[in-house]
């Protein structure tokens, strides 16, 4: 792989292809990424975790592949999973796979890992079997591990499903990280999808958040084949989360699933691509990246995501009602006080353009000239034109954060987030803002 072709600042994979990001969190000073990896091609296979570290989230360093298959509980694949420091160690709780014809007789376990100095992982073998799942869920959906620590006891919650419904998450319980009890279906409704994967409960931020699978179109903004959600609550003494808001999508882009939020610090990180879609990346040897960490935090009944700013500042200053600049890789931030209009181009060169603009009460995303194409198997009517679109939540000073790198667009207005892959031309760096507020501020960073 040619690392010139590589995003700046974006985690992909030293080769190959990456999916989920997996265990992120801080340990012994540093902060490390793991994710789903397939160094061997551009696309998916048998699933190792790749590893990378860093001191200011930005700046990423890799190192040796943290999770290799090939035991007896993990032969075909090591799925997703979490991390947690106890005691100067670091545990990791993966799915192993074990494949078979029969889709029916898949086997996906729950299996630990360990390691003293962050690099070197030790494996401890299967956890929670089959046989620790009640009768009424399928085995061969039963994956992606979050563990959690509270009080004198380790929870573990796993993406499940019922043989009778959809999606669910189960909970289970232990002393020792070996010995371990189901406790109950965390959720007190049946999921929307056919699937539920990478579950995540973070009971300091009050909130609950994971993906599903075919997830259908009954939401205008709910586009993508498969969607990731949250709700704000927290898990009665039961083991059931006791939602406080309905459901809510995480992100409104073309390109985000997966996400995992790191315990203490509250980044997020997500797989920003999707299944069923193309990789215009391949040809560099690379196929799939992260999003930027973002910054999570609940406000007035919302989750918000503040991304890490990439960049030096460069430029502060009141712009007028239009404004011409460029900017290739960097961050943007808008604020504007009273709102009435907005139309951002992005990436503008030689006939590209991104497009971001407020229609009414909505913000729209258009990347149908963004340079080479990126197509997926969802046929509605803004799907096929290339574009996607959230909810204005309108404050009396609105922030948009716009993050820019070679191959990724990443919006975030009033803290809710829209991220997209997008691959124009290096020379596509002009952008363009029309605004209509009473107070205009620009900062860029680049």
């Amino acid at each position: 792989m040619n690392n010139s072709h590589k995003p700046v600042f974006h985690i992909v994979g030293e080769q190959g292809w990456i999916n989920d990001p997996n265990g992120v969190v801080k340990f012994q000073g540093k902060y490390h990424a793991f994710y789903q990896y397939f160094p061997f091609a551009c696309n998916w296979g048998p699933m190792h975790w790749g590893h990378v570290v860093s001191e200011d989230l930005l700046n990423w360093e890799y190192l040796p592949i943290a999770l290799t298959p090939g035991d007896e509980f993990d032969r075909d694949g090591c799925f997703s999973g979490s991390s947690l420091v106890v005691d100067d160690t670091l545990y990791i709780v993966y799915t192993g796979f074990i494949f078979n014809a029969d889709s029916e007789k898949i086997r996906q376990i729950q299996c630990l890992a360990s390691s003293t100095d962050g690099v070197h992982f030790v494996k401890h073998g299967a956890i929670v079997t089959d046989k620790d799942l009640p009768e009424q869920y399928k085995p061969c959906d039963f994956r992606d591990p979050q563990l959690v620590k509270k009080g004198d006891d380790y929870l573990l919650f796993v993406a499940a499903k019922k043989k009778s419904s959809g999606g669910s998450i189960v909970l289970f319980k232990s002393k020792d990280l070996k010995n371990w009890t189901f406790i109950n279906d965390v959720l007190t409704h049946n999921s929307d999808g056919e699937m539920i994967e990478c579950v995540g409960y973070y009971e300091d931020l009050g909130l609950i958040i994971y993906s599903e699978q075919n997830f259908p179109k009954d939401n205008p903004h709910c586009l993508n084949i498969h969607s990731t959600e949250y709700e704000l609550g927290l898990l009665n003494e039961e083991g059931q989360f006791i939602a406080t808001n309905k459901k809510t999508l995480m992100d409104y882009g073309f390109d985000f699933y997966a996400p995992q939020i790191m315990n203490g610090e509250h980044y997020l990180f997500a797989w920003m691509d999707m299944w069923d879609r193309n990789n215009p990346s391949d040809k560099f040897g690379f196929a799939g990246m992260l999003t930027v960490p973002r910054k999570v935090t609940v406000e007035d009944g919302y989750m918000i995501q503040t991304p890490v700013i990439y960049g030096k500042l460069d430029k502060e200053l009141n712009i007028k009602d239009n404004y011409e600049d460029h900017l290739y890789v960097g961050t943007l931030i808008l604020e504007v006080k009273d709102l009435q209009s907005l139309s951002i181009d992005l990436r503008k060169g030689d006939g590209e353009v991104t497009r971001f603009y407020l229609d009414k009460n909505e913000f729209y995303f258009d990347r149908s000239k963004s340079g080479e194409q990126i197509t997926g198997v969802e046929e509605d009517e803004l799907s096929l034109k290339g574009m996607r679109k959230m909810p204005y939540r309108k404050k009396e000073k609105d922030i948009i954060y716009i993050v820019l790198d070679k191959y990724s667009v990443e919006i975030f207005v009033n803290g809710i987030s829209m991220s997209n892959v997008i691959y124009p031309k290096e020379t596509s760096d002009t952008f363009t803002i029309n605004v209509s507020g009473s107070e205009k501020k620009l900062t860029i960073y680049k």
